[in-house]
Formats: C-alpha cells, structure tokens, sequence
C-alpha cells in the first residue's frame, strides 16, 4: 500500500474517472501512480499530458534502445512499481524481456548489442549521483543514435528518474503489470472505497 492512499472512482472528479477509464482500457489496470498523483487534480493533468506528449514524441529511438535504458534506470534507482510496469512495456513491444534477469551484467552479456550496451552505461551515468557522462560518451551516442537520439534518450533517462525517485518516495510498488497479470487494485486497500 502507498504512504498516501489512491484516490478511488467514486472520490474523483469527472476529468480523474475519465482517465482512468481510459488507463484501464489501455493496461487493464489503472497504474497507481496515477491513482496517487489523483491526490493532487491538477499536477495530475499536468503529469497525464506530459506522459502522453512524451510517449508521443519519442520516436526517434528504436523501442529497444529507450526501454533499456528506462528500464536500467528504474533498477538502478530501486523502483519496483517502474521495474514492473517497464517489463511490461517492453513485453507489449515484442522485446526479450528473459534477458531482463542479466541486467545488472549487461556489460558482459551476450543478450545485449553493442548499441544497447551503450545506451544502458549512459542511463547508469545519468542517474549517478553526481552524473558521470563524459564527452566521449555523448560523441559515441551521437555516432550512434543522431543527436535527436541523444536528446531523446537523456530526456527519456531524466524523466524515468523523476517517475522512479518520486514513486519510491511514495511507497508505490509492484503491481503486476510485469507478470501479465494485475495483483490488486490500487485503491483495494481502502476500507471505505469502492472500485
């Protein structure tokens, strides 16, 4: 359960209930954040057109490059819920999500290109703290993926840190997206609630 409650459907406002009738259809589930963020009506708004603009423009990637890399970030910061929903994602594009379980020795696994190696020890050096990207890092993504690429790929990192550090702060875990089968319902918990 989060440290601050998912707001249920019959607690939201038109606009709320709308979307999660919308993520329902699309995940089969409401993902909780959401349902968390709903706390707060217009940072939710504000998140639900970011995510989407952002999902709609990062295109210049190939799936496989972005996912990883988002993935790698959500691991390396400890969000479960994130680790969860990005294996899920990448199972709905098709993507080897097996070879997940060799993430924390990426650098040495054969599961794993060259291009893809690459964009997962830029996630890494993103997300440390302080950040460790070095010049001849960029240069060889820039070689690799374009600067669209680049930009894409450090804003797609930054934005899963966001996401990832925030849900940890909230306590929102697993749900079960990764499995293909959703665990609960995020507002379930609630003793007065009702989905």
């Amino acid at each position: 359960m989060s440290r601050i409650p998912a707001v249920a459907p019959d607690q939201a406002g038109p606009l709320i209930k709308l979307a999660y009738r919308v993520m329902g259809r699309r995940f089969d589930e409401v993902p909780e954040p959401f349902a968390v963020v709903a706390n707060h009506p217009k940072l939710f708004t504000a998140s639900a057109v970011h995510e989407f603009a952002a999902e709609r423009a990062s295109k210049v990637l190939p799936a496989n490059i972005r996912e990883l890399a988002v993935y790698r970030t959500a691991w390396t910061v400890g969000c479960s819920w994130c680790v969860d929903f990005g294996t899920m994602l990448q199972r709905l594009d098709g993507l080897d999500i097996e070879r997940l379980r060799d993430i924390a020795d990426y650098a040495d696994s054969p599961r794993y290109s060259d291009d893809e190696k690459a964009a997962i020890a830029y996630a890494d050096a993103v997300t440390a703290t302080p950040p460790t990207v070095t010049d001849e890092q960029v240069t060889d993504l820039e070689q690799r993926f374009g600067r669209a690429g680049v930009v894409e790929l450090s804003y797609q990192i930054g934005l899963e840190n966001m996401r990832a550090r925030m849900y940890s702060a909230l306590g929102i875990t697993e749900q079960g997206f990764g499995s293909g089968e959703t665990c609960r319902v995020p507002w379930a918990d609630e003793p007065t609630a009702t989905a």
